[in-house]
């Protein structure tokens, strides 16, 4: 990944990303904030259900946009995150201590973001 890249992601995590929907197919466009841990970019969410987590599910594929600094359109594929040892290791890492990390680990949307 270009550093350019990550370093804009670092100043401002908040992007857009346009999914396909898991029901009816359509392009999915919303707004989400990034999470950055060594050097990896992922998605996460607050503990519930999110269709943007059950498109990346069903469709791996999306696109990801820098809206501030580079305002770049990057393909990407959402690696989801299942496992629970990872996800406590990875939530620990970007969310540091300021969030209930127990109930991050057992209901929050989590995806590493691969760049195509």
């Amino acid at each position: 990944m270009d550093e350019r890249v990550l370093e804009a992601l670092a100043r401002d995590r908040t992007i857009d990303i346009t999914t396909t929907g898991a029901k009816g197919g359509g392009p999915q466009r919303i707004e989400i904030w990034t999470w950055m841990a060594d050097g990896v970019v992922y998605l996460t969410g607050s503990p519930g259900r999110r269709d943007w987590y059950a498109n990346l599910k069903a469709n791996p594929e999306f696109t990801l946009h820098v809206k501030r600094g580079l305002q770049l359109d990057l393909p990407a594929r959402a690696r989801t995150i299942e496992d629970p040892a990872e996800r406590r290791d990875v939530l620990t890492r970007v969310l540091g201590g300021s969030y209930d990390l127990e109930a991050w680990v057992a209901g929050s949307p989590l995806v590493e973001v691969e760049f195509s």
